[in-house]
């Protein structure tokens, strides 16, 4: 268990926190298309304003690759911050440098400022450790609440901590505990959903799910990997060619461990993903030439769902077709339908995911929607992520950290 923001002493301090305030822009507007990452992080931030502390956040916001880039500034972000916390966020024009430097120290408890973008500085991405001193500068306590970046070692997520006490914020504890609890005591029958694109990017949650579900559930682009194994035509469906060997190996490795696999046994197939192009639904699992899955069909929808309502504990990462397009998106919406009335925990990661429910209106029926795609990935596959491994325990804290 990591110490949190909750067990020190904030009162009169200067509170640095890493934030994910990476969220989609329009690019023609420059208008924030989705603020749950915002959302998310304002527990943290009130609880310390409200503690008494001063606080000042910092983030990254796309891949401007070193350099300053306009377009990606987090100006808009602290805008609507400003409006979301009903108090004003003063933004400074870079992290480092004496005007950041003098801006910070003239804050007083309650204020709130955010840096400007981390990875304007080549040397963010590269964990340069000057400059996460200076970085460090900028608060007395550091506090990561960014989860969604707690798999990089990048000098705001590891480097700072070695200059500052380091705890985690409500949402890094919550996403602990939630994913956590999945892979050490889940609720049985525990059911696995995975879907998305690639089997590929999914090999070590795969691998790890195994030996803790008691069924799988695949659907999505991943799905005509699998059925390709079974030795099932799968036409110009999405496919992994060098992945069929393992998909084969984690079937056999399934059915020896008494792990049911379920796949897709019919499909909504269309000639292109382009509108307007035909579609129809298969009765087998084959996938004649010309033609791809787009989405599952009904009656792997009806098994599928079936499955699912009998769960205490759902894992659901990447969505069952291709739900940008309503045509293709019933499948993976019926599943959130599922969950939506499912008694039990259902814990969704990745941001396709995401939102996918929340295009569907049902985000807030689920237990826990992580906010990290590919830490969340990681965390499932049981690695270590260098963001949270820097942060204290609660086993080794003495009495003086809670005092800092």
């Amino acid at each position: 268990m990591k110490l949190t923001v909750k067990d020190v002493d904030v009162k009169g301090k200067r509170v640095l926190i890493r934030v994910d305030f990476n969220v989609p822009l329009d690019n023609a507007t420059g208008r924030i298309t989705d603020e749950t990452r915002i959302r998310e992080s304002l527990p943290t931030i009130r609880y310390c304003l409200e503690q008494g502390a001063s606080v000042v956040l910092m983030s990254h916001l796309g891949r401007p690759d070193g350099r300053r880039a306009p377009s990606l500034s987090l100006q808009p972000v602290a805008a609507r911050l400003e409006a979301l916390l009903q108090r004003p966020v003063a933004f400074l024009p870079d992290c480092i440098g004496a005007e950041v430097d003098a801006r910070i120290s003239a804050l007083r408890p309650g204020d709130v400022a955010l840096a400007e973008n981390l990875r304007f500085h080549p040397e963010e991405e590269q964990n340069d450790p000057a400059f996460a001193a200076r970085l460090a500068r900028l608060g007395e306590l550091y506090v990561n609440d960014a989860f969604g970046t707690a798999h990089r070692a990048h000098a705001s997520t590891v480097g700072v901590a070695r200059h500052l006490p380091a705890v985690a914020g409500l949402l890094m504890e919550k996403e602990i505990a939630h994913l956590g609890e999945a892979l050490t005591n889940p609720a049985r029958p525990f059911i696995a959903v995975l879907g998305g694109a690639k089997v590929s990017d999914k090999i070590g949650v795969l691998t790890q799910l195994l030996h803790k579900v008691d069924r799988i559930v695949i659907g999505g682009g991943m799905a005509y990997t699998f059925l390709k194994a079974q030795g099932r035509s799968v036409g110009s469906s999405k496919l992994e060619a060098d992945k069929v060997a393992f998909a084969g190996e984690l079937l056999s490795r399934a059915g020896r461990q008494r792990v049911m696999v379920l796949l897709p046994f019919d499909h909504i197939i269309t000639t292109s993903l382009d509108p307007g192009s035909s579609t129809k639904t298969t009765d087998t699992p084959d996938i004649p030439d010309g033609w791809l899955g787009a989405d599952i069909g009904p009656s792997t929808i009806d098994a599928f769902t079936k499955a699912l309502a009998e769960a205490k504990t759902v894992l659901w990462n990447g969505p069952v077709g291709v739900f940008e397009q309503p045509r293709f998106a019933q499948g993976s919406r019926r599943i959130a339908e599922a969950l939506a009335e499912l008694n039990g925990t259902t814990i969704l990661g990745g941001g396709d995911t995401a939102a996918c429910v929340q295009q569907f209106g049902l985000s807030d029926r689920m237990s826990h929607i992580s906010t990290g795609g590919g830490a969340s990935l990681e965390f499932l596959e049981g690695k270590s992520l260098p963001g949270i491994t820097t942060l204290r325990d609660k086993s080794d804290a003495r009495p003086a950290d809670t005092r800092v």
